[in-house]
């Protein structure tokens, strides 16, 4: 599998962001911002677990609050990210912090965000990569890969056949061209999950509709979070 990043201009120069870092701040505001979208909705309570130099200096840097200022719906320049905490317990959202060992693989800019609100609950692992740019790497325990540069299309169902037929005829009614997919699963009849990645904006009503079948669990669009 190969990794899609291409380095531009804007890339090496950083981008329009609150400071310090665009690795602690940019980064991980954008990480908030794709699990508040995978989880749907504001989440009412957060777990947020540090990995590597996230752990170690994260906090001096701001780590914490741009990651809480992300899943608020703020962006990567919002004057308002150094009171995202403060803000994030006026909205009533619970957040506890903790260290993880997310393993020898995971980039040392990295961070599990564990987040409920109603009935719902998601977990996403990703990592800060430099730039303000990151890299999802895991969602509800399957291994992925998508960088936010790109609307997503999320689809957590039973793996059974048509599905991928289905969704790919939606987004072709809609005239949205697939730029990458991905589908990974545990075993085969299963569950897996669905990952397409579009040159065009997606509507609400194409993650709506495919709610509606029954053998799929979730689905939720995640806009793409580069500027």
């Amino acid at each position: 599998m190969s990794v899609r990043h291409f380095v531009s201009v804007f890339d090496i120069i950083g981008p329009i962001m609150v400071g310090p870092s665009s690795s602690h701040t940019a980064g991980a505001v954008r990480l908030g911002l794709v699990a508040r979208a995978i989880l749907g909705e504001q989440p009412a309570e957060a777990l947020i677990e540090l990995h590597g130099s996230f752990a170690h200096t994260g906090r001096g840097h701001g780590t914490d609050r741009a990651l809480v200022a992300g899943l608020l719906g703020m962006k990567p320049a919002d004057d308002r990210i150094r009171h995202s905490l403060e803000l994030a317990a006026a909205a009533g959202m619970r957040i506890r912090f903790a260290e993880a060992d997310l393993g020898q693989d995971a980039h040392p800019n990295s961070a599990r965000l564990t987040l409920g609100a109603n009935q719902r609950r998601v977990t996403v692992e990703g990592a800060s990569i430099g730039g303000g740019m990151i890299r999802v790497t895991r969602i509800e325990g399957y291994d992925v890969l998508f960088t936010g540069e790109h609307d997503a299309l999320i689809v957590v169902a039973e793996d059974r056949p048509g599905t991928i037929h289905t969704v790919t005829g939606l987004l072709l009614a809609h005239q949205i061209n697939i730029a990458f997919s991905r589908v990974e699963r545990r075993q085969r009849g299963g569950e897996a999950i669905m990952i397409f990645e579009t040159d065009d904006p997606i509507p609400a009503l194409i993650p709506e509709t495919i709610t509606d079948f029954y053998w799929v669990r979730w689905a939720r669009h995640v806009p793409k979070v580069t500027d």
